[in-house]
């Protein structure tokens, strides 16, 4: 999946939030409004081409 890809499904609200995902976010002490506007308003600081999308 493609970074633009995602900040569209964040922006429609098409976001599926796994148990796993709750729990890591848990244990991060993130919040999801937090993770969404990391995910909106970041920078993509390292590329790794070869992996899969």
């Amino acid at each position: 999946m493609k970074i633009d890809d995602i900040i569209k499904a964040v922006q429609n609200n098409k976001i599926r939030i796994t148990d796993h995902a709750d729990e890591e976010s848990h244990s991060d002490d993130l919040t999801f409004d937090e993770v969404f506007s990391s995910v909106l308003k970041g920078e993509i600081i390292e590329d790794y081409p070869k992996d899969k999308d």
